[in-house]
């Protein structure tokens, strides 16, 4: 009777499996990081634009103005152009007695790795949902690179659109 034979890797096979992976990986990073760069863009303009919605749904629903507003702390208000900080939704509710109270309904964390330029007072919708002022624009952009660029518009009539490329 002949011994059972082993079966497996031969440690030179092993070896020459882990090189193929290793060079296999090598070449896929970089494509693979343009994908991540793009979905963080695709993300963070879509965040925007949903809370841009929200702040427009609130004011024509509500018994007041509603808006977006830079906040690092999501409870006040910044002034400054960095949105990538993080924002606020907020809306303005009328008490009685004539006293207006001002509430946060949604607040979006920082954007790692992001760089987010829009109006330094924020965005504010009337109860009509339209815009209070002229237009707005947003850039979002990755912090490495300045592709690929979004654009997100908001009309004087409270519409707000997302467009590929950097804002003109």
């Amino acid at each position: 009777m002949s011994p059972a034979r082993q079966s497996g890797f031969t440690m030179i096979e092993l070896m020459v499996t882990i090189a193929v992976v290793a060079i296999l990986a090598a070449l896929a990073l970089p494509s693979f990081q343009a994908s991540l760069r793009s979905n963080r863009v695709a993300t963070t303009s879509n965040e925007l634009l949903a809370s841009l919605s929200l702040a427009r749904t609130e004011a024509i629903r509500g018994l007041g103005p509603a808006g977006v507003c830079p906040s690092a702390d999501g409870t006040s208000c910044a002034t400054t152009t960095d949105w990538a900080a993080g924002w606020t939704v907020w809306r303005e509710d009328r008490l009685a007695g004539g006293v207006v109270e001002r509430t946060v309904v949604r607040y979006v964390q920082p954007k790692q790795r992001m760089v987010v330029t829009g109006p330094d007072a924020g965005v504010e919708f009337t109860t009509q949902g339209r815009l209070d002022g002229a237009a707005e624009t947003f850039d979002v952009n990755p912090i490495d690179v300045a592709t690929p660029a979004r654009c997100v518009r908001v009309n004087p009539t409270g519409q707000a659109r997302v467009s590929q490329g950097a804002c003109a």
